[in-house]
């Protein structure tokens, strides 16, 4: 467990967002399904005990007036707004946004899509029928649906991937998404990698939680990274909101 002990001794430098070429994660790597699905189950867990999926249905409160705006409600326009979580993992934020839209009386069309093959099953798996979400085994990049994609979401994603994929992501978020887009991800903070260490031991999470934790607080972003991300996507930064949420979280959105 070389990268476990390099991420969590006294002098880790912070000041820099460390490559995932350079610092993997396990549940990057090759593994059975089941260390990936209950992987997944303890990261659901984290989500809730510490709010991580409340940035996101914060942001998606604008939800009514932003398609307004965006010229895709009003008279004459009718049904579901299609959102899309890139990289959606185990589906658990979908099903957070399926909750919270049920009781905003929104009606919306849900798709997770995530390049592992073993997401989609374990999205199914986790999932009950009658909230009808669509998943897709992809590359979003690629991802051409037949409904137009009002909202672009993404959780816990960007920090899988180098600088230049991320730019490639935001391009395809600006791009595609007609009202909007957000990135929930984390911020690089050495308290809150060392808080989230101490909480992943005492729990006992998936190993692959206790080990990849503090590995993506390495790879998370300030606000500095993301200002520059932004630039080199091209998208104007007068746009975009960039917010710090309890606790590790650093959020990016857009809505048009």
């Amino acid at each position: 467990m070389r990268s476990e002990s390099r991420t969590s001794g006294a002098e880790i430098d912070f000041s820099r967002r460390v490559s995932p070429r350079e610092l993997p994660e396990l549940m990057d790597g090759d593994c059975s399904y089941e260390d990936f699905r209950g992987c997944l189950l303890s990261l659901e867990q984290v989500n809730r005990w510490l709010l991580g999926y409340r940035p996101t249905l914060a942001w998606l409160e604008r939800l009514p007036h932003a398609l307004r705006g965006a010229g895709l409600r009003g008279p004459g326009l009718r049904g579901p707004a299609h959102i899309v979580d890139v990289g959606c993992g185990g589906g658990d934020l979908l099903r957070q946004v399926a909750g919270w839209a049920r009781k905003q009386g929104i009606a919306v069309e849900l798709t997770g899509i995530d390049l592992n093959p073993y997401a989609a099953r374990a999205a199914a798996e986790s999932t009950p029928t009658e909230l009808e979400i669509a998943w897709v085994t992809g590359d979003a990049l690629d991802y051409r649906p037949e409904k137009p994609v009002d909202i672009a979401v993404s959780s816990l994603t960007a920090h899988h991937l180098e600088d230049e994929e991320i730019v490639a992501l935001l391009r395809w978020m600006e791009a595609t998404a007609r009202a909007g887009w957000f990135i929930n991800d984390l911020e690089r903070s050495e308290r809150a990698c060392r808080m989230f260490g101490w909480v992943a031991r005492a729990v006992g999470w998936h190993r692959f939680v206790r080990h990849d934790g503090p590995v993506s607080f390495r790879r998370a972003f300030r606000e500095e990274d993301w200002v520059g991300l932004l630039a080199a996507a091209e998208v104007p930064r007068e746009a975009v909101t960039v917010e710090r949420w309890r606790t590790g979280r650093l959020c990016v959105g857009r809505w048009k």
